[in-house]
Protein backbone atom coordinates (compact mmCIF):
# COMPACT_ATOMS: atom_id res chain seq x y z
CA UNK A 1 0.00 0.00 0.00
CA UNK A 2 1.08 3.60 -1.08
CA UNK A 3 1.52 6.15 1.76
CA UNK A 4 -1.44 7.94 2.45
CA UNK A 5 0.02 11.10 3.46
CA UNK A 6 -3.33 13.71 2.80
CA UNK A 7 -6.66 12.72 3.88
CA UNK A 8 -9.88 14.00 4.51
CA UNK A 9 -12.19 13.60 7.22
CA UNK A 10 -15.66 15.76 7.94
CA UNK A 11 -14.87 17.62 4.79
CA UNK A 12 -11.57 19.26 6.26
CA UNK A 13 -8.17 18.12 5.23
CA UNK A 14 -5.52 16.98 7.08
CA UNK A 15 -1.82 15.90 6.62
CA UNK A 16 -0.41 12.50 7.76
CA UNK A 17 3.51 13.27 7.71
CA UNK A 18 5.14 10.95 9.88
CA UNK A 19 4.33 7.36 12.63
CA UNK A 20 6.63 8.43 14.89
CA UNK A 21 6.30 10.51 18.20
CA UNK A 22 8.03 11.23 21.52
CA UNK A 23 4.62 9.93 23.16
CA UNK A 24 2.68 6.72 23.65
CA UNK A 25 -0.71 8.02 25.07
CA UNK A 26 -2.53 5.50 26.34
CA UNK A 27 -5.59 6.81 24.61
CA UNK A 28 -4.53 7.06 21.08
CA UNK A 29 -6.75 6.04 18.56
CA UNK A 30 -3.67 4.53 16.96
CA UNK A 31 -3.36 1.76 19.50
CA UNK A 32 -6.96 0.56 18.29
CA UNK A 33 -7.36 1.02 15.07
CA UNK A 34 -5.23 1.13 11.43
CA UNK A 35 -7.40 3.48 10.01
CA UNK A 36 -10.09 6.29 9.46
CA UNK A 37 -12.66 6.15 7.78
CA UNK A 38 -11.21 3.53 6.16
CA UNK A 39 -8.28 5.36 5.54
CA UNK A 40 -4.70 3.46 5.83
CA UNK A 41 -2.80 6.46 7.94
CA UNK A 42 -0.13 3.43 9.13
CA UNK A 43 3.19 4.57 6.81
CA UNK A 44 5.41 2.34 4.95
CA UNK A 45 8.47 4.49 5.66
CA UNK A 46 9.17 7.46 7.00
CA UNK A 47 10.77 8.81 3.43
CA UNK A 48 8.24 11.08 2.17
CA UNK A 49 9.32 14.61 0.80
CA UNK A 50 7.49 17.77 0.97
CA UNK A 51 7.15 17.05 -2.85
CA UNK A 52 5.37 13.72 -2.40
CA UNK A 53 2.63 15.49 0.52
CA UNK A 54 2.19 18.31 -1.86
CA UNK A 55 0.92 15.82 -4.80
CA UNK A 56 -1.39 13.95 -2.58
CA UNK A 57 -2.77 17.93 -1.47
CA UNK A 58 -3.27 19.20 -4.89
CA UNK A 59 -5.19 16.17 -6.24
CA UNK A 60 -7.16 16.00 -2.94
CA UNK A 61 -7.87 19.62 -2.98
CA UNK A 62 -9.02 19.62 -6.19
CA UNK A 63 -11.93 17.23 -5.73
CA UNK A 64 -12.56 18.66 -1.93
CA UNK A 65 -10.91 22.05 -1.54
CA UNK A 66 -10.98 22.87 2.10
CA UNK A 67 -10.95 26.51 4.45
CA UNK A 68 -8.81 24.52 6.95
CA UNK A 69 -5.64 22.54 6.94
CA UNK A 70 -4.75 20.46 9.93
CA UNK A 71 -1.21 18.83 9.93
CA UNK A 72 -2.43 15.48 12.21
CA UNK A 73 -1.73 11.74 11.55
CA UNK A 74 -0.33 8.76 13.70
CA UNK A 75 2.69 10.47 15.10
CA UNK A 76 3.92 13.64 15.81
CA UNK A 77 3.61 16.18 12.79
CA UNK A 78 6.24 18.53 14.00
CA UNK A 79 9.10 15.76 13.66
CA UNK A 80 9.16 16.13 10.37
CA UNK A 81 9.85 20.26 10.58
CA UNK A 82 11.36 21.25 7.27
CA UNK A 83 9.04 18.89 5.65
CA UNK A 84 5.84 21.03 7.49
CA UNK A 85 7.64 24.33 6.75
CA UNK A 86 7.65 23.44 3.30
CA UNK A 87 4.08 21.98 2.97
CA UNK A 88 2.39 24.64 5.09
CA UNK A 89 4.90 27.68 2.47
CA UNK A 90 2.84 26.24 -0.77
CA UNK A 91 -0.06 25.86 0.83
CA UNK A 92 -0.05 29.57 1.68
CA UNK A 93 1.07 30.76 -1.39
CA UNK A 94 -1.03 28.88 -3.55
CA UNK A 95 -4.58 28.87 -1.64
CA UNK A 96 -3.82 31.79 0.78
CA UNK A 97 -7.57 31.78 1.64
CA UNK A 98 -6.73 28.64 3.66
CA UNK A 99 -5.83 27.98 7.34
CA UNK A 100 -3.07 25.96 8.84
CA UNK A 101 -3.53 24.10 12.30
CA UNK A 102 -0.74 21.89 13.46
CA UNK A 103 -1.95 19.48 16.61
CA UNK A 104 0.80 19.14 18.16
CA UNK A 105 2.31 16.99 21.48
CA UNK A 106 4.46 20.61 22.29
CA UNK A 107 7.36 18.89 22.56
CA UNK A 108 9.66 20.38 19.17
CA UNK A 109 11.28 23.12 21.39
CA UNK A 110 12.85 20.60 23.58
CA UNK A 111 13.78 18.08 20.27
CA UNK A 112 15.32 20.87 17.94
CA UNK A 113 17.02 23.03 21.59
CA UNK A 114 15.40 26.19 19.80
CA UNK A 115 12.81 27.83 19.58
CA UNK A 116 10.80 26.61 16.85
CA UNK A 117 7.27 28.53 16.77
CA UNK A 118 9.14 31.65 15.63
CA UNK A 119 9.98 30.03 12.64
CA UNK A 120 6.53 29.16 11.73
CA UNK A 121 4.46 32.67 12.61
CA UNK A 122 3.06 33.23 8.96
CA UNK A 123 2.75 29.88 8.22
CA UNK A 124 0.43 28.19 10.78
CA UNK A 125 -2.53 29.72 11.52
CA UNK A 126 -3.42 27.61 14.77
CA UNK A 127 -1.82 24.96 17.30
CA UNK A 128 -3.51 22.77 19.02
CA UNK A 129 -1.38 21.01 22.01
CA UNK A 130 -2.04 18.28 24.27
CA UNK A 131 -2.09 19.51 27.49
CA UNK A 132 -3.28 16.16 28.45
CA UNK A 133 -3.43 16.38 32.48
CA UNK A 134 -3.29 19.02 35.39
CA UNK A 135 -0.09 17.64 36.66
CA UNK A 136 3.13 16.16 35.58
CA UNK A 137 2.49 12.89 37.09
CA UNK A 138 -0.96 12.43 35.54
CA UNK A 139 0.50 13.45 32.32
CA UNK A 140 3.26 10.68 32.51
CA UNK A 141 0.94 7.95 32.78
CA UNK A 142 -1.41 9.18 30.49
CA UNK A 143 1.47 10.48 28.09
CA UNK A 144 4.36 8.09 28.53
CA UNK A 145 6.50 10.69 27.32
CA UNK A 146 10.00 9.45 26.11
CA UNK A 147 11.57 11.69 28.02
CA UNK A 148 11.15 13.25 32.04
CA UNK A 149 10.41 16.89 31.40
CA UNK A 150 7.83 16.39 28.93
CA UNK A 151 5.16 18.20 30.77
CA UNK A 152 7.17 21.19 31.61
CA UNK A 153 8.23 21.54 27.66
CA UNK A 154 4.36 21.27 26.77
CA UNK A 155 3.60 24.07 29.08
CA UNK A 156 6.63 26.31 27.58
CA UNK A 157 5.58 25.29 24.06
CA UNK A 158 1.85 26.87 24.55
CA UNK A 159 3.39 29.80 26.03
CA UNK A 160 5.95 30.41 23.35
CA UNK A 161 2.64 30.07 20.87
CA UNK A 162 0.60 32.78 22.92
CA UNK A 163 4.08 35.14 23.25
CA UNK A 164 4.28 34.70 19.08
CA UNK A 165 0.49 36.19 18.87
CA UNK A 166 0.00 33.02 17.22
CA UNK A 167 -3.91 31.45 18.35
CA UNK A 168 -3.18 28.45 20.82
CA UNK A 169 -5.48 26.04 22.20
CA UNK A 170 -4.16 23.56 24.94
CA UNK A 171 -6.59 20.41 24.86
CA UNK A 172 -7.34 17.49 27.18
CA UNK A 173 -8.88 14.13 26.69
CA UNK A 174 -11.48 13.54 28.98
CA UNK A 175 -13.48 10.52 29.88
CA UNK A 176 -10.88 7.79 28.87
CA UNK A 177 -12.30 4.46 29.76
CA UNK A 178 -14.60 6.38 32.57
CA UNK A 179 -11.80 8.68 34.40
CA UNK A 180 -12.20 12.15 34.62
CA UNK A 181 -9.58 14.80 35.01
CA UNK A 182 -9.68 18.16 37.10
CA UNK A 183 -10.86 20.04 33.74
CA UNK A 184 -10.95 23.40 36.25
CA UNK A 185 -7.53 23.14 37.33
CA UNK A 186 -6.31 22.52 33.51
CA UNK A 187 -8.48 24.97 32.07
CA UNK A 188 -6.28 27.65 34.64
CA UNK A 189 -3.06 26.59 33.32
CA UNK A 190 -4.76 26.99 29.72
CA UNK A 191 -5.56 30.06 30.72
CA UNK A 192 -2.44 31.24 32.27
CA UNK A 193 -0.15 30.11 29.58
CA UNK A 194 -2.23 32.51 27.21
CA UNK A 195 -3.96 30.33 25.61
CA UNK A 196 -7.75 29.12 25.12
CA UNK A 197 -8.99 25.35 26.20
CA UNK A 198 -10.77 22.83 24.93
CA UNK A 199 -11.87 19.27 26.30
CA UNK A 200 -12.32 16.33 23.64
CA UNK A 201 -14.65 14.19 25.01
CA UNK A 202 -12.88 10.62 24.81
CA UNK A 203 -14.50 8.34 21.54
CA UNK A 204 -14.05 4.68 21.31
CA UNK A 205 -13.57 5.24 17.32
CA UNK A 206 -11.34 8.71 17.98
CA UNK A 207 -13.36 10.88 15.96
Amino acid sequence: MSNILVYTLENKIYINLTNRCTNNCIFCLRNDKNDVCGQELWLDNEDSTAKDVIEQFDKIYAVSPSKEVTFCGYGEPMLKLEVLKEVAEYIKEKYPQTKIRVNTNGHANFIYKRNVVSELKGLVDEFSVSLNAPVKEEYDELSQPKFPEAYEEVKKFIKCCSDEHINVTASVVEGYKGRHLDLETCKNIAENLGAKFRVREWIVNGY
